[in-house]
């Protein structure tokens, strides 16, 4: 299954809304990586197992589920994850894109591609269709928390 979705940082048409600079957002999404636990509800554990230029692997404990990511990194542009299968999970990939249409005009294009099938009108599975809707829902729901959660990492002066 391959599903996508945009997130607006910036909105100059929201006074409310706090700017958030392209170097706030790119270390909110770094956080996203090497403190997984505050993003997602059920981290145990992360370690960060190997690191390189533009690179790194960690594993991550979330109940009896343990993950492992290969982390490609492009300063200020990219971070896309490869989840290696294991018995428990059948792998994946993730990328989040900072996205910059029009100056300080800032959006996040979250990329998942996963081992789940692909449904759609023609599909006669109920069920496959109701959980692959899940799972879409349950992804953009998490984005939008990660974003919200650097929001406020930035408005407390935490990605200065």
């Amino acid at each position: 299954m391959h599903y996508e979705h945009i997130v607006q940082i910036n909105d100059a048409n929201d006074p409310l809304l706090s700017v958030i600079s392209r170097n706030q957002l790119w270390r909110g999404l770094l956080r996203r990586v090497e403190k997984p636990e505050e993003f997602l509800v059920g981290v145990e554990s992360v370690t960060i197992t190997a690191r390189g230029d533009g690179w790194l692997k960690r594993d991550m404990q979330l109940g009896p589920l343990r993950v492992e990511d290969h982390i490609t990194l492009e300063n200020e542009v990219r971070i896309h994850f490869d989840t290696a299968p294991s018995a428990q999970h059948q792998g994946g990939s993730f990328t989040m894109t900072i996205e910059e249409p029009n100056p300080g005009a800032l959006f996040v294009r979250f990329s998942y591609q996963t081992a789940l099938p692909e449904t759609g009108p023609q599909d006669t599975d109920a069920g496959d269709a109701y959980f692959a809707d899940y799972v879409k829902s349950a992804y953009r729901d998490t984005d939008i928390d990660a974003i919200r959660w650097i929001r406020e990492l930035v408005e407390t002066g935490q990605l200065d």
